[in-house]
């Protein structure tokens, strides 16, 4: 066999291997798609669900799914750092029906020279309780819509626990419209205003968020790559963060995600960064 046939044998079994390796990502995609929305009812579409604002429960929740998320952040701020920890439960009692529980932690750092008496206390910042109903759940259009609650019950921090116990409670209904484009593009919005009631003063104040987000899933795996951009409207004051973010699965029940924070317009807020920890529990 000349050195021309050899050549040309070569490539065919290069070529041959590249289309085979496309093929076999983009089957693993087809088939984790429809393992998550054909092989049971009712109907429900795949997408990705931001990893800082992070969903009540899957969009078209099927009774009987559950997770546990545990949380870890931090934020630099002028004056002192702020630790965020969270654990989470979140399951579905009924088709598309989702409820959770959520205890959020802060604690406080001075920066060097800042005296801890000048920085807030560290506290359990609330109990939140929350749930959401998937009311339109489309999987030829690859399109899914929900409307959800959240109530927040805010608490003393721990210099005044108990002093009272609950000071304020904060009001959040929402929407949640989200779209896949193909099988590894996903996009998200998630909006709507909080209003959060003051006991002591018996006043109100409201603000909205507009929450968008675009994830693409690496092929032939659950693993993605995304965005989120979390802009607050706040009395003609507007902030964003702009928080890109992976995830990774480390096995069949368990995945990491990793957030960086960028401020854009905060005026004492510099960077931050979010570990989550998600455990989806098997489910009948």
């Amino acid at each position: 066999m000349n050195t021309s046939k050899v050549s040309m044998l070569m490539l065919a079994l290069l070529l041959f291997s590249s289309t085979y390796a496309q093929i076999s990502d983009k089957e693993k995609d087809s088939l984790y798609i429809h393992q998550v929305e054909e092989e049971k009812e009712p109907a429900k579409v795949l997408h990705a669900e931001p990893l800082y604002i992070d969903l009540i429960r899957d969009l078209g929740a099927r009774k009987g799914e559950r997770e546990w998320n545990v949380g870890l952040g931090i934020t630099d701020n002028l004056k002192f750092d702020s630790y965020e920890a969270l654990v989470e439960y979140e399951w579905a009692p009924a088709d598309r029906l989702g409820l959770e529980v959520e205890l959020p932690f802060t604690f406080y750092a001075p920066m060097s020279g800042v005296g801890r008496d000048s920085i807030p206390s560290n506290q359990l910042n609330s109990i939140k309780i929350a749930a959401q109903w998937s009311f339109f759940v489309n999987e030829p259009m690859a399109i899914s819509m929900a409307l959800g609650y959240i109530n927040e019950f805010e608490l003393s921090d721990f210099r005044s626990f108990g002093k009272p116990l609950v000071t304020g409670n904060v009001y959040n209904p929402f929407l949640v419209v989200a779209k896949r484009w193909g099988d590894n593009f996903h996009s998200l919005i998630y909006t709507g205003p909080m209003i959060a009631q003051h006991f002591s003063t018996n006043t109100f104040h409201t603000t909205y968020d507009i929450n968008t987000s675009f994830h693409y899933m690496i092929p032939g795996s659950r693993n993605f790559i995304g965005v989120e951009f979390n802009k607050t409207f706040d009395h003609g004051d507007f902030d964003m963060t702009v928080r890109p973010q992976m995830r990774v699965g480390v096995a069949d029940d368990l995945m990491i995600g990793i957030v960086a924070g960028v401020p854009v317009s905060r005026e004492n807020e510099r960077l931050s960064s979010f570990l989550r920890l998600i455990w989806e529990p098997k489910h009948k």
